[in-house]
């Protein structure tokens, strides 16, 4: 008899873990008869708030437009300099340009696969043409940016810090959650991420109170009053569905972050010796393991042969992601990089394989997906 298949992610498997009180949270959104913000999101961004120990959440539809309302509430909009990695979804740099401004895509760490300091530091000494405004550093699969040298550079340009956390829910950074380092910070909770919804939902979180006021207006049309625009805003509200959903899977995000990492720890120490690059962690971070992504040496036949290998066995995995952003046809040859180009950005997306992961992967699947690489790459 074959052994059932183990999928790379599997938010039903979130779902069901938590179905009655979930199910309870959208009977009750639906009796309550109040559909758009109202008092499930503004309880649930006083929790999120909370949680992360900061003054202001601010709930929206996704997490790209948290990104682009956090640019545009701090003022940075046309021809403006925005700089990011090009290792990243590519809504990180959609929201960018949605906002007006440019990006300047920086190359990253390849033990970390986050912002390269020392590349935006020259990104910075001969940048192109335009407003140096803001920094937006990616904290990539759980892993938090190296945030301090970061913050530096941010502050000896005068530049705005917007974190992208829409995989980091949870990590931490020398002790502080990532979402409260910077100026603003983006989380997603699209359903596969370790908080997620089922169905689209994010927030952008500030300790400035004028930030949270400009956000509060921008996600909904630009009102202070309702049906009068004292701001050009947009359509971007977090759904009440979405938002009970979220309050009732903000307290397990703890353990199971905790569990994510103790698949990591299998992962870990099957694999150690295989040819293959495990993920490495910044010593003074948490990584949360959002994915749990490795690198396949040239010499074993390759990426492609392997994923195919666990395909035929049962096991998904993915590439997060095939193509970097500035290689992409809808971008290729029209954004500006930093002077030393992206090698590493480059070289990692031929090399990058994420491995199954989630609160309810058992130990013996984890140790299976470790059974099957060892019988390919032994």
């Amino acid at each position: 008899m074959s052994e059932p298949p183990i999928p790379q992610t599997d938010p039903r498997a979130g779902y069901l873990e938590q179905k009655a009180d979930i199910d309870a949270a959208v009977g009750r959104v639906l009796a309550g008869g109040q559909y758009i913000l109202g008092p499930e999101v503004d309880a649930f961004e006083r929790e999120f708030a909370s949680w992360l120990g900061i003054g202001h959440a601010i709930g929206v539809g996704n997490g790209t437009d948290a990104i682009e309302l956090a640019l545009r509430a701090c003022g940075i909009g046309a021809g403006d300099l925005v700089f990011t990695v090009s290792h990243t979804a590519v809504a990180t740099v959609a929201a960018i340009e949605r906002a007006g401004a440019v990006p300047v895509l920086i190359d990253i760490d390849p033990g970390t696969f986050t912002m390269d300091p020392e590349s935006l530091a020259q990104a910075l000494r001969s940048p192109p043409p335009g407003r140096t405004a803001a920094v937006l550093p990616v904290h990539l699969y759980g892993q938090p940016a190296d945030l301090a040298p970061i913050v530096d550079l941010a502050r000896a340009h005068r530049l705005r810090v917007i974190e992208d956390c829409a995989q980091s829910h949870g990590a931490t950074y020398r002790d502080r959650p990532t979402g409260t380092i910077g100026h603003i910070a983006c989380f997603s909770f699209y359903p596969t991420k370790n908080l997620g919804a089922l169905g689209d939902g994010g927030a952008a979180v500030t300790a400035d109170p004028a930030l949270a006021a400009a956000l509060r207006e921008i996600r909904e049309y630009g009102w202070r009053e309702r049906y009068v625009s004292a701001a050009i805003g947009i359509n971007s509200r977090l759904d009440p569905l979405q938002a009970a959903i979220l309050a009732v899977k903000l307290p397990a995000l703890a353990a199971q972050n905790a569990r994510r990492q103790a698949i990591a720890a299998v992962y870990d120490a099957g694999l150690a010796g295989v040819l293959l690059g495990l993920p490495r962690r910044r010593a003074e971070a948490d990584h949360v393991f959002h994915q749990y992504v490795v690198r396949v040496a040239s010499g074993v036949g390759g990426r492609d042969a392997l994923r195919e290998r666990l395909r035929a066995a049962g096991i998904g995995t993915g590439i997060h992601y095939p193509v970097p952003v500035h290689l992409q046809p809808a971008y290729r040859g029209r954004l500006a990089v930093s002077p030393s180009g992206l090698p590493e950005t480059e070289r990692a997306a031929g090399e990058i394989l994420s491995l199954p992961i989630y609160p309810q992967l058992g130990d013996a699947a984890a140790e299976r997906v470790v059974a099957e690489i060892r019988r390919a790459l032994d």
